[in-house]
């Protein structure tokens, strides 16, 4: 991942994403505040604390054991630090309610870290879950559609 000179003033943001690129859950969770308020956008789930972090990634990289997580943009703005970046990798187990179908995917993702101090206090996570439906090749049977 080469965000050195990006994210260098805002080195919680950094440590997380590197961890994250490493599928290093507990790493990751340790750079957030223990009342830090954080939001899986396209899971549906949202909580206080590293927890929920731990669980998700944990959750991401035993789906996607080969995952590679590139980041593209950083966009620093005082305290915020936003991060636009792709996460690819061959689904190797059940993932956000898709079987197991062991295929590639990637996908286009935006990370938003609110920092105070050497802390994130809040991270919201963003993708398109239409696009990861097509990319894990799921059809949708909750929502009604016209053919």
């Amino acid at each position: 991942m080469s965000t050195d000179k990006a994210l260098s003033g805002s080195t919680a943001a950094h440590r997380f994403l590197s961890a994250f690129a490493r599928r290093d859950a507990a790493a990751a969770a340790a750079e957030l505040a223990p009342d830090a308020k954080v939001t899986f956008h396209g899971l549906g789930r949202s909580g206080t604390g590293p927890e929920l972090v731990l669980e998700a990634l944990g959750d991401i990289a035993t789906a996607f054991p080969d995952l590679l997580v590139t980041v593209k943009r950083v966009l620093i703005t005082g305290d915020v630090v936003t991060a636009q970046l792709k996460a690819e990798g061959t689904q190797a187990a059940e993932y956000a309610g898709a079987i197991n179908q062991e295929k590639h995917l990637d996908l286009d993702e935006g990370w938003r870290f609110q920092l105070t101090g050497d802390r994130i206090t809040a991270l919201d996570v963003y993708w398109c879950q239409q696009q990861l439906y097509r990319r894990l090749a799921v059809k949708r049977f909750d929502q009604v559609a016209i053919v």
